[in-house]
């Protein structure tokens, strides 16, 4: 499996500080429960981008590996996935992943996916989870990656919806701006919904060389922390999404009266083994142009 020594080259310093040092060993700590309650959107892009045995692909953003792992599962042994990543700590544990997993064995890579030289043509399949809404220059970002898929080559990645359309993770975001504020994000900024409106996704994509974009949407059910108590939910979710960043430097009183509001409205959710919630995301699919 690869390994990048030494600095590594990124286009944007704070989200390179905020995957290394802040959410990327939160992530790790929550990998288990965050792929559970995930992974079946991945499973389902997947599917949808008929990653096929033998195929190169590349797995951008991929975070703890879940992705790259079936993404390799999925190509064979024939095949080729390397998984990107700008966050260590979440690399170590996709490489720890791999080493304890008997499939085939991916490559993993710390790299900005926005400047790193790829080399050209040398994918048929980007790929992502949830992992693409982070640049600092869209365009430019995937303008790169495009230089690294082979001429008849393909893009296929996830994104969320507006905040509006996924409970999940309005609900305790709403109970807790009762007690700290949620500042919006400014507008264009990089995050998670950064990618909402598909109409920009399409602008973006073909801006930068794709064609034949595709935007459809993928909606359904989430089940959160199957298995976890109401209160052990309550907390997962303390630590995720808007809510979470908000309540992260928050005071101990502030976030226990925060945590107090958030089980009030999701006990209405909670079917005894998750609480269970709306969610609404995009499947993005592109030619290479």
């Amino acid at each position: 499996m690869q390994r990048r020594e030494g600095p590594v080259v990124s286009a944007n310093a704070e989200q390179m500080r905020y995957w290394n040092e802040l959410s990327g060993p939160k992530w790790v700590a929550l990998a288990d429960r965050i792929d559970d309650q995930i992974a079946p959107l991945g499973r389902e892009a997947m599917t949808r981008a008929r990653v096929s045995a033998g195929e190169r692909v590349l797995d951008v953003g991929c975070g703890c590996g879940q992705t790259t792992l079936e993404l390799a599962e999925r190509a064979g042994l024939e095949g080729r996935v390397l998984g990107v990543d700008l966050s260590q700590p979440m690399l170590a544990e996709a490489r720890a992943r791999a080493e304890r997993g008997s499939g085939p064995a991916p490559d993993f890579l710390q790299a900005d996916a926005q400047v790193h030289a790829f080399e050209p043509g040398a994918f048929d399949l980007l790929f992502s989870r949830f992992g693409v809404m982070f640049f600092d220059d869209s365009v430019a970002a995937f303008a790169n990656l495009r230089a690294a898929l082979a001429p008849d080559g393909r893009i296929a990645f996830l994104c969320w919806q507006n905040i509006a359309a996924n409970p999940w993770m309005l609900v305790p975001a709403q109970a807790a701006a009762q007690h700290v504020e949620l500042a919006p994000p400014a507008p264009g900024s990089p995050g998670p919904f950064a990618f909402a409106d598909s109409e920009k996704v399409r602008g973006i994509l073909a801006a930068a060389g794709f064609a034949e974009v595709r935007c459809d949407s993928f909606e359904g059910r989430m089940a959160i922390g199957r298995g976890m108590s109401l209160d052990a939910v309550v907390g997962f979710l303390g630590q995720m999404g808007p809510a979470g960043a908000a309540l992260r430097e928050a005071p101990a009183s502030t976030r226990d009266a925060a945590a107090r509001s958030m089980r009030e409205a999701l006990e209405p959710h909670h079917d005894g083994d998750a609480v269970v919630l709306p969610f609404a995301s995009w499947i993005v699919s592109a030619a290479r142009g």
